[in-house]
C-alpha cells in the first residue's frame, strides 16, 4: 500500500481527500478576493478546466465577508488563505470557508491560535497547517545549520502538535520549498511520521516554462512514491494553466484516468507544415473531449515516418507539402488539405465519442 492510502480522510466541503481518495487538484485565485465578480469568474474558468478545490487570499475583513458571496456562486470547495491576522481566519470560517490555511507561527500567540481552533472545531472546518522553507524559525535554522528538509518537517509537526494539544485534529499538512530536492526530501521524511493528508507542491516554482519543469521533476518523484493527497502546480501566470499541468502530470503518472493523450514529433528538416502551431491547436482542442478516456492522438510532421510513428495512436495526422494524411489505428484513411487537418481530426474524435456512447 502507498503512503496516501494510509492517510486520514478529511472532508473539505463536498470533497474528501486522504485515505486513498483520488488526488484532488487545487489552484489559487490571483484576483482581489474583495472583487467578487472577478473572483467568481476566475473560479468558474478554473472549474471548467478541472479544478477541484480553490483557494483565495483573505487579508482584510472585506475579503472575509466576500467569502459568503463567492460561495453562493461556485460549486467547488473554497479555502481561505490567512496570514498574520487570526481574526481573518475566524471571519472567513463564519462566512462559509470550507477550509482555512494558516501558519500558526505567524498569527500571534497560543491564545490567538486557540481562538481560531475553537471556531474551526465549532464549525467542523479543517485547518491546513502550511509551512514554507522561507518562513522557517530561527531556532530550527540554527539547530540544523541552515534551512533543511529536517527543519521544515520539525516546524510543521510542532505546529500540528500545538493544534492537537488544543483537542483538534481535523488537519491537512503542507510543507513547501522552492528547492526541489529539499521539497522531495521533506515529503519523504514527513510521510513516515504522520498520517494526516498532505497537500503537495513546489512553491514559487516560476513561470509557465521553468515552473512546469520544476514541478514535474519534484512532484513527479513525490507522487510516484505514493505521497500526496492533493496537489497544486504553482505557476506565475494564469491559474488555469496550473490545472492543465496538474491534470497532465497525474495522467502521466497513471494517477488519473480520462482525457486525450496528445503525442507529437519534435519536427525536423522534413517538416513541411506549421506543425508547432498545429500541435498546440490539437492540444487545446483535446480539452473538448475530456471524457474520451485512454484515447491517443498523434500529430506528426511528415508523411515519411508519420504513419508508422502514429500506428499506436487511435487517430493521427501527418503533414506533407500543403496537405496531410488522416490516420486511424495505423491505417491511412485519406489525404486532407493542410487547412482542413484540424477540423477533420475533430470529426474523427467526434466519431470515436459517438462509437463509445453507442456501445454503452
Amino acid at each position: 500500500m502507498t503512503a496516501r492510502e494510509h492517510t486520514r480522510k478529511v472532508r473539505i466541503g463536498n470533497r474528501v481527500i486522504g485515505g486513498g481518495s483520488p488526488i484532488a487538484i487545487q489552484s489559487m485565485c490571483n484576483t482581489k478576493t474583495e472583487k467578487v465578480k472577478e473572483t467568481v469568474e476566475q473560479i468558474h474558468r478554473l472549474e471548467a478546466a478541472g479544478c477541484e478545490i480553490v483557494r483565495v487570499t483573505v487579508p482584510t475583513m472585506e475579503a472575509a465577508q466576500a467569502v459568503k458571496e463567492i460561495k453562493r456562486e461556485i460549486s467547488i470547495p473554497l479555502v481561505a488563505d490567512i496570514h498574520f491576522d487570526y481574526r481573518m481566519a475566524i471571519a472567513a470560517m463564519e462566512n462559509g470557508a470550507d477550509k482555512i490555511r494558516i501558519n500558526p507561527g505567524n498569527i500571534g500567540g497560543a491564545d490567538r491560535v486557540r481562538a481560531v481552533v475553537e471556531t474551526a472545531k465549532a464549525l467542523d472546518i479543517p485547518i491546513r497547517v502550511g509551512v514554507n522553507s522561507g518562513s522557517l524559525e530561527k531556532n530550527l535554522i540554527e539547530k540544523y545549520g541552515g534551512v533543511t528538509a529536517e527543519g521544515i518537517v520539525e516546524s510543521a509537526l510542532d505546529k500540528v502538535k500545538m493544534i492537537e494539544d488544543m483537542d483538534y485534529d481535523n488537519l491537512v499538512i503542507s510543507i513547501k520549498s522552492s528547492d526541489v530536492l529539499m521539497c522531495i526530501r521533506a515529503h519523504e521524511l514527513i510521510s513516515g511520521q504522520t498520517d494526516y493528508p498532505l497537500h503537495v507542491g513546489i512553491t514559487e516554482a516560476g513561470t509557465l516554462y521553468s515552473g512546469n519543469i520544476k514541478s514535474a521533476a519534484g512532484l513527479g518523484i513525490i507522487l510516484y512514491q505514493g505521497i500526496g493527497d492533493t496537489i497544486r502546480v504553482s505557476l506565475t501566470g494564469d491559474p488555469v494553466e496550473e490545472i492543465k499541468s496538474a491534470k497532465l502530470l497525474l495522467r502521466t503518472l497513471g494517477l488519473r484516468r480520462g482525457g486525450i493523450e496528445v503525442v507529437s514529433c519534435p519536427t525536423c528538416g522534413r517538416t513541411r507544415i506549421d506543425l508547432i502551431s498545429l500541435a498546440n491547436q490539437v492540444e487545446t482542442m483535446a480539452a473538448e473531449f475530456d471524457s474520451l478516456e485512454g484515447v491517443k492522438v498523434a500529430v506528426m510532421g511528415c508523411v515519411v515516418n508519420g504513419p508508422g510513428e502514429a500506428k499506436e495512436a487511435d487517430v493521427g495526422i501527418a503533414g506533407g507539402i500543403g496537405e496531410g494524411l488522416l490516420i486511424r489505428k495505423g491505417e491511412i484513411i485519406r489525404k486532407v488539405p493542410e487547412t482542413e487537418l484540424l477540423s477533420v481530426l475533430r470529426q474523427e474524435l467526434v466519431k470515436i465519442r459517438e462509437e463509445r456512447q453507442s456501445a454503452v
